[in-house]
């Protein structure tokens, strides 16, 4: 009797098996098949309930191009190699009494703090930092802030902007400052290119990329105060770029020219003893006007400095970065720039 039951059972089950697989050799096509987990949903639950609850109620047609679509974004490209929205020739004034909180109006609600932006459709040809040395210039200050930022932004730059402000009323260097600001920008980020700025100058042209290339690089070639000519063949201050490898190159600038002149002079010679040259854009657009004032207290003309400038290979292996000392005594980050209060150890006398 057991026999006879087990043989039905067998044989029931055989036949439930070939049915079942009559029926799914049939309906291969159809929306009756069972349905399958589809990826894009796992990698948007990413938990194994997710998972689960997919052979329930699978993915409607709709959906998956939905998600698809979502999860499958194509990464940035590079940005183009002519930033689409220049505007070429810009109207600049300094009469108008401005603010930081007018220049944090105009552009402030795209900058992040330290005076910070880089493109968010495209990937940045380059990372650059503004160096600009600084002290008793907050006018001054404004303006570039208010006229740069939309430029910067504008040629779809990844850059920083940092005021290197000296502490005291010592002896002025600004080549050292400049050092300085290299230095602490690299701290905190791993910027390509050094844009070295004085606070005095605004492009007026934004066809003037904040770029460097092959060689360093003079950006202010034509500026107002010369009737925009060059001031001279080896002219090298106001404006001048260089990259991270470049300055490294020369060992920076000398930390030992006080008061006003021959740093830039001193810093064309080191170029040149490295075995570069200096490039320069079309002064058509490398247009500069210049914020009027008079010199400063503690930065007169030191007439020691024109000398110095003539000796570039007797120092340029032991003075400038290599040598460099100071004291960073506080930062202020603000979404217009990162200020750095600094004492550069002004010697005696």
């Amino acid at each position: 009797m057991q026999k006879k039951i087990f043989s039905v059972l067998a044989l029931f089950a055989l036949f439930t098996m070939t049915s079942f697989a009559v029926f799914l050799f049939h309906c291969k096509d159809s929306d009756l098949m069972l349905p399958s987990t589809t990826q894009h949903v796992v990698k948007i639950n990413g938990t194994f309930f997710g998972k689960i609850m997919e052979h329930v109620w699978p993915t409607r047609p709709s959906d998956v191009s939905q998600k698809t679509t979502a999860t499958s974004a194509k990464p940035l490209e590079l940005c183009p190699d002519t930033p689409p929205k220049l505007v070429g020739p810009l109207l600049v004034e300094f009469e108008t009494k401005r603010t930081l909180e007018d220049a944090r109006n105009q552009v402030g609600s795209l900058l992040q703090q330290g005076g910070r932006f880089k493109p968010s459709n495209c990937i940045a040809r380059q990372k650059v930092a503004f160096i600009i040395p600084f002290r008793n210039r907050s006018e001054h200050l404004n303006h570039w802030l208010y006229y740069h930022h939309p430029i910067l932004i504008r040629q779809q730059l990844d850059y920083g902007v940092y005021v290197i402000n000296q502490e005291g009323d010592g002896v002025f260097n600004r080549a050292k400052l400049m050092n300085i600001g290299f230095v602490e920008a690299l701290h905190e980020y791993d910027y390509e290119c050094f844009a070295f700025a004085d606070v005095d100058l605004v492009p007026i042209d934004d066809r003037n990329l904040y770029r460097c290339s092959d060689d360093p690089r003079h950006l202010s070639v034509a500026i107002d105060k010369f009737d925009y000519k060059l001031s001279s063949k080896t002219a090298f201050g106001g404006v001048s770029l260089l990259s991270k490898e470049q300055f490294l190159k020369v060992n920076g600038f000398s930390n030992t020219f006080w008061g006003w002149g021959g740093e830039d002079d001193d810093l064309y010679n080191r170029i040149i003893l490295r075995g570069m040259s200096v490039s320069r854009p079309d002064s058509q657009i490398a247009k500069y006007k210049m914020i009027k004032h008079q010199r400063d207290a503690h930065n007169e003309v030191n007439p020691k400095n024109a000398v110095k400038a003539q000796e570039t290979q007797n120092h340029i292996d032991t003075d400038g970065l290599n040598s460099l000392n100071y004291t960073n005594n506080d930062i202020q980050m603000d979404v217009m720039y990162t200020f750095m209060t600094v004492d550069v150890q002004v010697p005696a006398g």
